[in-house]
This record gives structure tokens, sequence and C-alpha cells, in this order.
């Protein structure tokens, strides 16, 4: 079965939500330079410790010391990377949190995020291939809502020796047809399971149903 992960939770009331419609990890985004779903660290660590699934911290730091402050902040169980981090930052941290599991970002702009997955999938547990921006004056580090070339994820997946998530612009329109596509170990969705920025019940309950018939 494709695994599920239900990103920007906002309370334990969404947590809930979400786990009680079938999802299999959840998202708690930390700081980030734009995008929708950040909360406090207080929160992401008052959630995490109410749930019993697996849950992620989206995280925009890229420094080692900063990096190993932020999960000692934010007791999840995996950690984003949102944007690149050096290698020498990646062991660090690994060091420092051997427990967690660590999930790369890679940003599909185009056929170079092959190279950029190649580059890092010998350092971290498990990519997510996402829409953002990160090289704009004000990053886009994921939660664009939008698409990208799904034959450039697949390729990623047929090559990538470790598991790999796909995000961007996923909804219960379109959830099937990309699984279909990439064949991914999971998909992952923010804003379109939101109205009005809050997690909806109808939504969630179509998204999961379509990933379950992909």
């Amino acid at each position: 079965m494709t695994r599920i992960k239900i990103c920007c939770i906002q309370s334990e009331a969404e947590a809930k939500l979400a786990l009680a419609a079938g999802a299999d990890a959840l998202g708690l985004v930390a700081a980030m330079p734009s995008g929708p779903g950040p909360i406090p660290e207080q929160r992401i660590a008052e959630i995490a410790a109410a749930v019993d699934t697996l849950t992620v911290l989206l995280t925009a730091r890229t420094q080692a010391d900063d990096l190993i402050d932020h999960l000692a902040e934010c007791p999840t169980q995996a950690v984003q990377l949102g944007d690149r981090v050096a290698p020498r930052d990646i062991a660090a941290l690994r060091a420092a949190h051997p427990q967690r599991v660590y999930i790369q970002a890679i940003h599909v702009n185009g056929p170079s995020a092959l190279d950029a997955a190649r580059d890092v999938w010998d350092r971290v547990d498990m990519l997510l291939l996402d829409s953002g921006s990160p090289n704009k004056a004000v990053k886009a580090l994921g939660g664009t809502g939008r698409t990208h070339d799904w034959r450039i994820s697949a390729e990623i997946v047929r090559a990538s020796p470790i598991p790999v998530w796909l995000a961007g612009g996923l909804t219960p329109q379109n959830v099937r047809e990309a699984v279909r596509t990439v064949r991914p170990y999971g998909v992952d969705v923010c804003s379109g399971l939101r109205r009005d920025g809050l997690l909806d019940r109808d939504l969630l309950s179509h998204f999961v149903a379509e990933v379950g018939r992909a």
C-alpha cells in the first residue's frame, strides 16, 4: 500500500482526524521562509507526544548546531530537511540524534533533480519530491500547491535505493494518477485537503480512498 503523510497539521484534533481517516504519518511544520502551516515548536512537541504514529518535523534550518537544537525542541520520530544540508552537517546531526529518520526534500524543477537526489540518498533514510523553489530570494520549501513533472519523479523513484515520498500539488482529483505514474513509497499532502485553512474531513476521506484505488 502507498503510505499517506498528512502535512501542515495544526492541532491535536487535526492529528486525530488524519489518523482516523487512515494517515500513516503526520507532518508538523516549523518556521519556514514562506508557505502555509508553521506552528510553534512547543505545539509540535505536544502533538508528537499525543499520537502513536510517525511524526515528522519539517525544518528550514541547514546548520548542524541549529538543527541539533531544533530536534531537541521537537521530539518527533523523523525530520524532513526542506533545504540543502551539507554532508558534514548531516553527519553531525545523525551523531547527535541517531534514532531519527532523516528525510531530504528534493525540489523537482527539472532533470537536475535526479542529480540532487543521487547526491544525498546515501546520507539520508528517505527522499521527498516536492515543487518548491529553494533558489528564490524568498525560498519556497513546500506547501506551494503546485505539481511538478511526474516523469522526472518516476525516474528518481526507479533509481533510488531508499524510499521516496511524492509531494507537490496533490489533491483527491489527481492523486490516483500521481501514484500510478510515479509509484512512490508514499504521498504527502498539505493544501490540497484544506478549506479556509482547516483540514477538511470530506477531502481527507476522498484523498485516502483515491490512494487506495490507485
